[in-house]
């Protein structure tokens, strides 16, 4: 299995350049059975790494442009009189898919975004009375543009709390972007990548990640990380148990990428900004700030 991983982060490296770490992340994050938020500046290559992970993972894949004037149904599906038959026929929304990239979500209503909700919790879709399931796996990997650009809507905080993990990808290095300047083209790389897995095998990659184990010790290092988010005065709101189950989860498909049946508290660590930064506020600002304070004040063996 670890040479599959490895193939996996490599193939995408080829397209997403000098953006290993990041590539690890969002691979972490749908081994967890997670939902993935990218937020960062237009023309980053947010949705070049969603579009990467659907062909490498073989996964079936749609794109949603979210608009100021979009409306629920346009992602979810619609029920249609056809006159033939005589009754309404229900026609499936971009959301039936295993992969569904929300590009750009917001800029799209509440209404628009909370309509993702049920499916990104519940995987299934209740319209017309009706309750529809989504295929297996399903992942929604969603972008965002900074708030402070016109014509975005800030997602509410349980929107941002379905997303297991927020990344964002930064400017290349200076060696990928002279790679680019060079004639390294990422869309044609894109169009090359091959399903390294298919569907199947990525649900049996997820059920390992289940199986990383976790010593009492470093159990003990997660609680006293999720303990000072509680009590701490610098944390409006602490870590709920979704939050901690996420932060173990995503720990454990971290572990196993980097090739361990086991996890450590590195592991935790590597995860933690992407996991909590965006579950945490204070009265300053988001987490980021809040996460760097806790990675250094709270201590790995108990004193």
């Amino acid at each position: 299995m670890q040479k599959i991983i490895s193939a996996i982060v490599n193939d995408i490296g080829r397209v997403l350049l000098g953006k290993e770490h990041q590539v690890k992340l969002a691979l972490a994050c749908l081994l967890s059975r997670g939902h993935l938020l990218i937020e960062d500046l237009p023309g980053m290559g947010k949705t070049t790494l969603a579009h990467a992970l659907a062909r490498v993972l073989g996964l079936s894949y749609n794109r949603v442009q979210f608009t100021s004037d979009m409306l629920p149904a346009d992602i979810l599906g619609v029920s249609i009189f056809e006159r033939d038959s005589g009754s309404f026929r229900f026609h499936e929304g971009p959301v039936f898919s295993q992969l569904l990239l929300a590009d750009e979500i917001n800029r799209s209503s509440p209404k628009t975004q909370s309509a993702l909700l049920e499916a990104m919790e519940e995987r299934q879709v209740s319209i017309d009375g009706e309750t529809r399931p989504l295929p297996e796996p399903f992942f929604v990997i969603a972008t965002q543009n900074p708030l402070h650009q016109s014509g975005t809507f800030a997602l509410p905080e349980s929107q941002l709390d379905r997303f297991l993990m927020r990344i964002s990808l930064g400017y290349p290095t200076r060696e990928a972007e002279r790679a680019l300047f060079q004639g390294v083209d990422p869309r044609r790389e894109l169009r090359q990548l091959q399903p390294r897995i298919d569907a199947a095998a990525l649900q049996r990659l997820q059920a390992l990640v289940g199986k990383v184990k976790a010593s009492d010790s470093v159990l003990d290092y997660l609680e006293r990380l999720i303990a000072f988010t509680r009590q701490s005065p610098d944390c409006a709101v602490g870590l709920s148990p979704r939050g901690a189950l996420a932060l173990l989860r995503a720990a454990r498909a971290w572990a196993l990428i980097e090739g361990r049946g086991h996890l450590l508290p590195e592991d935790i660590q590597a995860v933690l900004p992407s996991v909590a930064g965006h579950r945490l506020h204070s009265e300053g600002g988001d987490g980021t700030q809040l996460v760097e304070r806790l990675m250094h004040q709270v201590d790995v063996i108990a004193a």
